[in-house]
């Protein structure tokens, strides 16, 4: 499961081999899938934008948008704070989506048209009784000049303003883990992101293994960092080449020692 922001790409720009890094993933008979927290897009978005840096997912994108909308049933409402995604997967889900209040529920992220009259029409929702959906709690987002703020920052302006608690969706809460285990069942994971907190803690979650690259929002790895990441990398690229080469060890030794069992 990789991250796309700060793994993939930052911004518009593809981080260096990181779709070779892909390629060669399922060139061993791994399945790769896209896990990211960016709500703004559209899954197609996603996809279409994978493909132009050499890399089809078709259907193996799993967004923040979508964890919220799975909080919400079918036939209820929601006032959208956020982007073109969130209104997708809303629609898709069976939500109707309206432009002011009274709804069911506020569902925020992140979106770069955020301004007073969006978080007046947030707030009195919430405050006529809406629930306030996050559709996740990253206070930055990773950009080719450095970290700019993100949905976190949005969504507190909206829970201040509210004076509540939000629900968030995204990673590494339980409305994006059930999101993946119904994608990938109980098959076994690898994380790959640059955020600990977000991307290490689904990890943690799902049970499965952690790998930290240092292309996006984290730069380095403190004495403190929960969950510690299981491995760690400057980039996809090189995470993949240590990756496979440990594979490659680890079966060579196998191979060594049944060949001295045989032996005997």
């Amino acid at each position: 499961m990789i991250d796309l922001d700060g793994v993939v790409w930052l911004g518009q720009e593809p981080i260096a081999g990181s779709a070779e890094a892909v390629a060669r993933v399922r060139a061993t008979g791994h399945r790769v899938v896209f896990v990211t927290n960016n709500s703004a897009a559209r899954i197609a978005d996603q996809e279409e934008k994978l493909a132009s840096v050499g890399i089809e997912a078709g259907g193996d994108v799993i967004n923040s948008a979508g964890a919220a909308a799975s909080m919400l049933e079918q036939g209820r409402s929601a006032l959208v704070c956020g982007g073109p995604g969130v209104v997708e997967a809303l629609e898709e889900r069976g939500v109707e989506v309206r432009r002011e209040g009274p709804v069911d529920a506020v569902v925020v992220g992140f979106h770069r048209h955020f301004d007073y009259a969006g978080l007046r029409a947030a707030h009195a929702a919430v405050t006529g009784g809406a629930r306030l959906i996050g559709t996740n709690a990253d206070a930055t987002f990773p950009t080719p000049d450095g970290p700019i703020p993100g949905a976190g920052a949005i969504l507190a302006a909206v829970a201040t303003a509210a004076g509540i608690e939000p629900e968030v969706a995204g990673k590494p809460h339980e409305p994006m883990a059930a999101l993946v285990r119904s994608l990938v069942g109980a098959e076994e994971l690898t994380v790959v992101g640059d955020r600990i907190s977000t991307d290490g803690r689904l990890a943690l979650r799902l049970g499965a293994r952690f790998a930290l690259v240092l292309s996006g929002v984290t730069t380095e790895v403190g004495p403190d960092a929960d969950p510690t990441p299981d491995a760690v990398a400057a980039d996809l690229a090189e995470l993949v080449d240590t990756e496979l080469a440990d594979g490659a060890r680890a079966g060579h030794q196998r191979s060594d020692a049944g060949s001295s069992g045989a032996a005997q």
